[in-house]
């Protein structure tokens, strides 16, 4: 395995239809957006996905959803503990954390859990290399809310009726860019590889995967394309504010409203000395 040497930026372009592509909790979980009616998508949650497809490529990942826990451990703190070997220094703990799980060496991770660290009282934090934006809606999105009743009591003497009012909201149709970089200097702190920045890029393309839900059915998100700019040099041939900027989308009628991929033009401005290498999503 070879220690990333390139610097990386990427772009995801995600299509949602009918579907919650993340709900707000503190908003009655509707579809998170910006007072000007853009789609959001936050970055905890496009890790969340990323962690889940790692795991089905089987790799080992320390921030586990308990319903994917894979190797019997019920906290983080227990998982830390007796994963690791006693007695370390706290450069010894985080090489030894970043060699153990993927989504350490990428993400990074704080390990602030009592008797978790070298020792007690001790919290070690890695940074990761890999940063990923809260994703965006190109143009506003439409968000549709509707009433939902259940047919049968939760429990028995339950004193509500079968009819009980609930709502379900979802996104009519909104195309979400998501946009992250890769760090070589952190990569090299970390031991990120190049063979964990080719399982990225695999898994941005399958982001969806495994993922559906009554709020997000099978099909009602789909990732368009992965735009994956590999620079010749460590620090990159250009900032990432620019190369991210190169790609550009919008409408192809200013006044429609967009129902599929197909209503917006996409565009990518040259950068010389720098091509992406454009992947179909699953």
């Amino acid at each position: 395995m070879s220690i990333l040497e390139n610097k990386i930026d990427f772009i995801v372009l995600a299509a949602v239809k009918d579907a919650n592509p993340n709900g707000d909790p503190l908003n009655g979980n509707r579809p998170r957006s910006t007072y000007d009616g853009f789609g959001e998508i936050s970055d905890v949650c496009i890790k969340r996905k990323l962690r889940n497809r790692l795991q089905d490529e089987g790799q080992r990942i320390f921030v586990q959803s308990e319903e994917r826990c894979d190797d019997g451990f019920t906290s983080l703190s227990d998982r830390a503990k007796k994963s690791l070997p006693e007695k370390l220094s706290k450069d010894e703990f985080a090489q030894k954390a970043c060699e153990a799980w993927y989504d350490v060496r990428a993400f990074g991770q704080v390990f602030a859990f009592k008797g978790a660290g070298p020792k007690e009282g001790v919290s070690v934090g890695v940074r990761g290399p890999v940063s990923i934006h809260q994703a965006k809606s190109i143009t506003p999105v439409e968000i549709i809310s509707q009433q939902i009743t259940k047919s049968v009591n939760s429990e028995s003497g339950d004193k509500k009726g079968a009819d009980t009012m609930g709502m379900k909201h979802r996104v009519n149709f909104g195309l979400y860019e998501i946009k992250g970089s890769i760090n070589v200097q952190l990569a090299e702190k970390t031991g990120f590889t190049e063979e964990d920045a080719d399982l990225l890029k695999q898994c941005l393309r399958s982001l969806f995967i495994n993922d559906a839900s009554s709020a997000r059915p099978d099909g009602s998100m789909e990732v368009i394309s992965v735009y994956w700019w590999k620079h010749n040099n460590k620090i990159g041939q250009y900032s990432s504010a620019k190369v991210h900027r190169s790609l550009e989308v919008k409408l192809v009628d200013e006044m429609s409203i967009p129902t599929s991929i197909n209503d917006y033009e996409i565009k990518l401005k040259p950068l010389e000395g720098l091509e992406p290498e454009i992947i179909e999503g699953m």
